[in-house]
Protein backbone atom coordinates (compact mmCIF):
# COMPACT_ATOMS: atom_id res chain seq x y z
CA UNK A 1 0.00 0.00 0.00
CA UNK A 2 1.49 3.37 -0.99
CA UNK A 3 1.55 6.53 1.11
CA UNK A 4 -1.41 8.11 -0.71
CA UNK A 5 -3.61 5.12 0.07
CA UNK A 6 -2.64 5.26 3.73
CA UNK A 7 -3.33 9.02 3.74
CA UNK A 8 -6.80 8.44 2.31
CA UNK A 9 -7.50 5.95 5.09
CA UNK A 10 -6.32 8.48 7.65
CA UNK A 11 -8.63 11.19 6.30
CA UNK A 12 -11.57 8.76 6.33
CA UNK A 13 -10.93 7.75 9.95
CA UNK A 14 -13.56 9.13 12.32
CA UNK A 15 -10.89 9.38 15.01
CA UNK A 16 -9.06 12.10 13.08
CA UNK A 17 -9.02 15.17 15.36
CA UNK A 18 -11.03 17.36 12.99
CA UNK A 19 -14.29 17.78 14.96
CA UNK A 20 -16.08 15.01 13.08
CA UNK A 21 -17.76 13.92 16.33
CA UNK A 22 -19.72 17.19 16.34
CA UNK A 23 -21.39 16.45 13.00
CA UNK A 24 -24.32 14.27 11.99
CA UNK A 25 -24.21 15.15 8.27
CA UNK A 26 -27.59 16.80 8.72
CA UNK A 27 -29.26 13.71 10.19
CA UNK A 28 -30.17 15.26 13.53
CA UNK A 29 -31.78 18.30 11.85
CA UNK A 30 -33.71 15.94 9.56
CA UNK A 31 -35.04 13.82 12.41
CA UNK A 32 -35.95 16.87 14.48
CA UNK A 33 -37.64 18.27 11.39
CA UNK A 34 -39.96 15.28 11.16
CA UNK A 35 -38.19 12.78 8.90
CA UNK A 36 -39.16 9.22 9.85
CA UNK A 37 -36.42 7.05 11.34
CA UNK A 38 -37.21 4.39 8.76
CA UNK A 39 -36.02 6.71 5.98
CA UNK A 40 -32.43 7.11 7.13
CA UNK A 41 -31.00 4.84 4.43
CA UNK A 42 -32.99 6.76 1.81
CA UNK A 43 -31.62 9.96 3.35
CA UNK A 44 -28.06 8.72 2.83
CA UNK A 45 -28.67 8.23 -0.87
CA UNK A 46 -30.37 11.60 -1.27
CA UNK A 47 -27.32 13.26 0.30
CA UNK A 48 -24.98 11.41 -2.04
CA UNK A 49 -26.98 12.74 -5.00
CA UNK A 50 -27.02 16.33 -3.77
CA UNK A 51 -25.01 17.79 -0.89
CA UNK A 52 -22.21 15.22 -0.97
CA UNK A 53 -21.92 15.44 -4.75
CA UNK A 54 -21.25 19.17 -4.45
CA UNK A 55 -18.72 18.61 -1.67
CA UNK A 56 -16.84 15.91 -3.58
CA UNK A 57 -16.76 17.94 -6.79
CA UNK A 58 -15.52 20.99 -4.88
CA UNK A 59 -12.72 18.99 -3.25
CA UNK A 60 -11.67 17.54 -6.62
CA UNK A 61 -11.58 20.92 -8.37
CA UNK A 62 -9.78 22.48 -5.40
CA UNK A 63 -7.20 19.68 -5.49
CA UNK A 64 -6.48 20.31 -9.16
CA UNK A 65 -6.12 24.04 -8.60
CA UNK A 66 -3.90 23.59 -5.56
CA UNK A 67 -1.73 21.18 -7.51
CA UNK A 68 -1.50 23.60 -10.43
CA UNK A 69 -0.48 26.48 -8.18
CA UNK A 70 -3.70 28.35 -8.97
CA UNK A 71 -5.96 30.40 -6.71
CA UNK A 72 -8.88 28.54 -5.12
CA UNK A 73 -10.98 31.53 -4.06
CA UNK A 74 -13.32 31.06 -6.99
CA UNK A 75 -13.78 27.39 -6.07
CA UNK A 76 -14.91 28.49 -2.60
CA UNK A 77 -17.26 31.04 -4.17
CA UNK A 78 -18.82 28.43 -6.49
CA UNK A 79 -19.28 26.09 -3.53
CA UNK A 80 -21.01 28.87 -1.56
CA UNK A 81 -23.30 29.65 -4.49
CA UNK A 82 -24.44 26.01 -4.43
CA UNK A 83 -24.89 26.01 -0.64
CA UNK A 84 -27.69 28.51 0.08
CA UNK A 85 -28.06 27.81 3.81
CA UNK A 86 -25.89 30.06 6.02
CA UNK A 87 -26.01 27.33 8.67
CA UNK A 88 -24.54 24.74 6.30
CA UNK A 89 -21.88 27.16 5.09
CA UNK A 90 -20.93 28.00 8.67
CA UNK A 91 -20.69 24.32 9.65
CA UNK A 92 -18.46 23.56 6.67
CA UNK A 93 -16.16 26.49 7.40
CA UNK A 94 -15.85 25.38 11.01
CA UNK A 95 -14.91 21.90 9.82
CA UNK A 96 -12.45 23.47 7.41
CA UNK A 97 -10.88 25.38 10.29
CA UNK A 98 -10.54 22.15 12.30
CA UNK A 99 -8.86 20.41 9.36
CA UNK A 100 -6.56 23.40 8.88
CA UNK A 101 -5.54 23.26 12.54
CA UNK A 102 -4.44 19.67 11.98
CA UNK A 103 -2.68 20.49 8.72
CA UNK A 104 -0.90 23.46 10.28
CA UNK A 105 0.59 21.20 12.91
CA UNK A 106 1.64 18.48 10.45
CA UNK A 107 2.70 20.49 7.38
CA UNK A 108 3.21 24.09 8.53
CA UNK A 109 5.55 25.03 5.68
CA UNK A 110 3.46 23.81 2.77
CA UNK A 111 2.21 26.58 0.51
CA UNK A 112 -1.30 25.08 0.36
CA UNK A 113 -1.59 25.15 4.14
CA UNK A 114 -0.20 28.65 4.45
CA UNK A 115 -2.62 29.95 1.82
CA UNK A 116 -5.59 28.53 3.74
CA UNK A 117 -4.74 30.39 6.93
CA UNK A 118 -7.20 33.18 7.61
CA UNK A 119 -9.10 32.53 4.38
CA UNK A 120 -12.14 30.89 5.99
CA UNK A 121 -12.32 28.20 3.32
CA UNK A 122 -15.00 25.49 3.63
CA UNK A 123 -14.10 21.90 4.40
CA UNK A 124 -13.88 20.60 0.79
CA UNK A 125 -11.44 23.34 -0.24
CA UNK A 126 -9.20 22.66 2.77
CA UNK A 127 -9.51 18.94 2.12
CA UNK A 128 -8.34 19.59 -1.44
CA UNK A 129 -5.28 21.36 -0.02
CA UNK A 130 -4.49 18.43 2.27
CA UNK A 131 -5.00 16.00 -0.62
CA UNK A 132 -2.45 17.99 -2.61
CA UNK A 133 0.05 17.80 0.24
CA UNK A 134 -0.49 14.04 0.57
CA UNK A 135 -0.41 13.35 -3.19
CA UNK A 136 -3.92 11.93 -3.31
CA UNK A 137 -5.53 11.71 -6.73
CA UNK A 138 -9.00 12.96 -7.63
CA UNK A 139 -10.64 9.56 -7.20
CA UNK A 140 -9.19 9.17 -3.73
CA UNK A 141 -10.30 12.58 -2.48
CA UNK A 142 -13.81 12.13 -3.91
CA UNK A 143 -14.02 8.72 -2.25
CA UNK A 144 -12.95 10.19 1.09
CA UNK A 145 -15.68 12.84 0.89
CA UNK A 146 -18.42 10.38 -0.07
CA UNK A 147 -17.44 7.64 2.36
CA UNK A 148 -17.03 10.10 5.22
CA UNK A 149 -20.51 11.50 4.63
CA UNK A 150 -22.17 8.08 4.61
CA UNK A 151 -20.25 6.92 7.66
CA UNK A 152 -21.06 10.16 9.51
CA UNK A 153 -24.79 9.60 9.01
CA UNK A 154 -24.51 5.97 10.11
CA UNK A 155 -22.50 6.83 13.22
CA UNK A 156 -24.86 9.65 14.18
CA UNK A 157 -27.88 7.38 13.74
CA UNK A 158 -26.51 5.08 16.46
CA UNK A 159 -26.67 7.98 18.90
CA UNK A 160 -30.00 9.40 17.78
CA UNK A 161 -32.32 6.41 17.31
CA UNK A 162 -32.75 2.88 18.71
CA UNK A 163 -30.75 0.91 16.20
CA UNK A 164 -28.78 -2.32 15.76
CA UNK A 165 -25.21 -1.31 14.81
CA UNK A 166 -25.25 -4.05 12.16
CA UNK A 167 -28.08 -2.21 10.43
CA UNK A 168 -26.03 0.99 10.26
CA UNK A 169 -23.05 -0.91 8.85
CA UNK A 170 -25.34 -2.50 6.26
CA UNK A 171 -26.37 0.99 5.11
CA UNK A 172 -22.72 1.87 4.54
CA UNK A 173 -21.96 -1.31 2.59
CA UNK A 174 -25.12 -0.97 0.50
CA UNK A 175 -24.08 2.61 -0.37
CA UNK A 176 -20.83 1.46 -2.02
CA UNK A 177 -22.30 1.42 -5.59
CA UNK A 178 -23.67 4.93 -5.11
CA UNK A 179 -20.31 6.09 -3.74
CA UNK A 180 -18.55 4.61 -6.78
CA UNK A 181 -20.99 6.37 -9.11
CA UNK A 182 -20.41 9.69 -7.33
CA UNK A 183 -16.64 9.28 -7.63
CA UNK A 184 -16.90 8.49 -11.34
CA UNK A 185 -19.10 11.56 -11.90
CA UNK A 186 -16.87 14.03 -10.06
CA UNK A 187 -13.27 12.83 -10.39
CA UNK A 188 -12.81 14.23 -13.90
CA UNK A 189 -13.89 17.78 -13.06
CA UNK A 190 -11.31 20.55 -13.28
CA UNK A 191 -13.12 23.89 -13.55
CA UNK A 192 -15.07 25.56 -10.75
CA UNK A 193 -18.00 26.21 -13.07
CA UNK A 194 -18.31 22.44 -13.61
CA UNK A 195 -19.21 21.80 -9.97
CA UNK A 196 -22.76 20.39 -10.10
CA UNK A 197 -25.63 22.27 -8.51
CA UNK A 198 -28.33 19.78 -7.45
CA UNK A 199 -30.84 21.40 -5.15
CA UNK A 200 -31.58 20.15 -1.64
CA UNK A 201 -33.97 22.78 -0.23
CA UNK A 202 -35.40 20.53 2.47
CA UNK A 203 -31.93 19.73 3.80
CA UNK A 204 -31.14 23.43 3.82
CA UNK A 205 -34.36 24.27 5.70
CA UNK A 206 -33.73 21.59 8.30
CA UNK A 207 -30.19 22.90 8.81
CA UNK A 208 -31.43 26.46 9.33
CA UNK A 209 -33.98 25.35 11.92
CA UNK A 210 -31.36 23.26 13.70
CA UNK A 211 -28.96 26.20 13.98
CA UNK A 212 -31.30 27.90 16.44
CA UNK A 213 -32.54 24.77 18.23
CA UNK A 214 -32.05 24.92 21.99
CA UNK A 215 -31.68 21.16 22.47
CA UNK A 216 -29.40 19.26 20.16
CA UNK A 217 -26.67 16.67 20.30
CA UNK A 218 -24.75 17.63 17.15
CA UNK A 219 -23.63 20.96 15.73
CA UNK A 220 -25.06 20.12 12.31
Amino acid sequence: MDTAQLAALLLADARLPAAGHTQSAGLEPALLGGMAEGRIEEYIHHRLATVTRIEAATAVVALRRWRGGEHVERVAEEWAARTPSPAVRTASRLQGRALLRLASRLWPDREEVQHCRGAGFPRPVVLGAIASVLHLDAEQVATVVAYDDVQTVAAAALKLVPLDPVTATTWVVDAFPAISALVAATATLSDASDIPAPGAPQFEAWAQAHAVASRRLFSA
